[in-house]
């Protein structure tokens, strides 16, 4: 047997589970400042008079403000200056002062106006009469589609060009939050290896994670959960059928905690029982891949240069070309943070490069349709002197948790 997996059982690790996030910091509010300024520089530098933030979690990111979306238009407007405006309907104002921690103006909309309307006297407020507004990229066109029906001067462009350069480069605050839900979520992983047994059910063990992510000290159950075995280990975002474990089933775990709304994503593949000498190859192949995406990951090389690493490696053992399976049929990595994807992408065409701060996934999957799928998904981040590793990558097919 696979050291670390099976032996156990979920009464006994769900008893023994304490929170790993107690002495977890928010963001101080100081940052969020930081992160206007930052903004507000790069509306001068794109000739951008204000930017409009839809309740996506740009919302959340520049004014830490955490809004569900709805029919109804909740908005933040910040213009080139740092002036903040709030939008919200007029019977959710008093909620909303609670919620403001960046301080700001609120504008209100009753159920017979029209919040788009109101939307551009913001603008007029903010006197900008005849300007570049950036729209929130997260925005549903039923808003946007609003918002062009009611601007009669403004230019409308992507606000990605601001969102994505303040937050694909993480603060130390970020990073030590992101590192608190990598530690939950690979302690879910060894924990979830060691309930294992002949006959369980994925959907038993979605549960356990669940139950697991809670008890460790995650905000929220895993926004992802994808547990499979055996041939199903080969389709990325997992099957619409339950599976039951048997003895030689690859098993392959994705998911993620959630800790001060930053996310974590691991996943860990291996074997319940004895590897086939396949099995075995494949997975050392794939272990491999992802060391060339870790060494390739310096600062200033182009993004898609990581994903050409890991692909060319792969290619060494006849697996691909490109997209081709057997072998690799998605990107190779992604950014995370408030969302679990995020800039910076791992990905041919991507030739943004490497910089200090940035955190994406290493997990060039390999994917043999008809007979199982390996991936091996750890995160780095980069620093000044290179990447490094949120979490140790699995030891081996035999003991993928380094067990002693």
């Amino acid at each position: 047997m696979t050291l670390g997996v099976g032996g156990s059982t979920i009464e006994k690790e769900l008893r023994s589970m304490q929170v790993l996030s107690k002495n977890v910091k928010a963001i101080p509010k100081s940052e969020y400042y930081e992160r206007i300024k930052k903004a507000t520089n790069l509306m001068k530098k794109y000739n951008v008079d204000a930017i409009f933030l839809s309740c996506s979690t740009n919302l959340r990111y520049f004014v830490n403000l955490d809004i569900c979306l709805s029919e109804r238009l909740h908005a933040a407007i910040i213009n080139k200056l740092g002036d903040i405006i709030y939008i919200t309907p007029t019977f959710e104002k008093q909620k909303t002062k609670t919620l403001i921690t960046i301080s700001g103006e609120i504008f209100t909309w009753e159920e017979d106006e029209d919040p788009a309307i109101i939307t551009m006297k913001c603008f007029s407020h903010l006197e900008i009469s005849k300007g570049t507004i950036a729209i929130d990229e997260n925005t549903p066109f039923f808003i946007f589609d609003a918002l062009q029906k009611a601007n009669k001067t403004h230019k409308f462009v992507n606000a990605q060009v601001i969102t994505k350069n303040c937050r694909e480069i993480k603060s130390q605050n970020e990073i030590k939050l992101i590192q608190t839900a990598m530690n939950v979520a690979l302690e879910v992983q060894r924990r979830t290896a060691r309930i294992l047994y002949p006959g369980i059910t994925t959907g038993e063990v979605q549960n356990f994670v669940s139950t697991a992510h809670k008890k460790l000290g995650s905000d929220t159950p895993p926004a992802f959960n994808i547990v499979l075995f055996g041939e199903a280990s080969a389709y990325p975002h997992g099957v619409s059928y339950s599976q039951s474990l048997q003895e030689g089933d690859i098993v392959l775990l994705d998911m993620g905690a959630t800790v001060g709304g930053y996310y974590s994503d691991i996943t860990r593949t291996y074997v319940f029982g004895k590897p086939t000498q396949k099995q075995r190859k494949i997975w050392e192949v794939e272990r491999g891949a992802q060391n060339a995406l870790f060494e390739a990951a310096q600062i200033g090389a182009p993004c898609e240069n990581l994903d050409s690493a890991a692909r060319n490696y792969l290619e060494k053992f006849g697996l691909g070309p490109g997209y081709k399976t057997p072998g690799l049929p998605h990107r190779a990595g992604h950014g995370l943070g408030l969302d679990i994807h995020e800039h910076p992408y791992i990905v041919k065409g991507n030739t943004d490069n490497i910089a200090e701060g940035m955190c994406f996934s290493n997990e060039p999957m390999i994917c043999m349709y008809g007979e199982f799928g390996v991936r091996l998904e750890d995160h780095i981040y980069m620093t000044s002197s290179g990447p490094k590793w949120f979490t140790t990558p699995a030891l081996s097919i035999d003991n993928p948790f380094g067990q002693d």
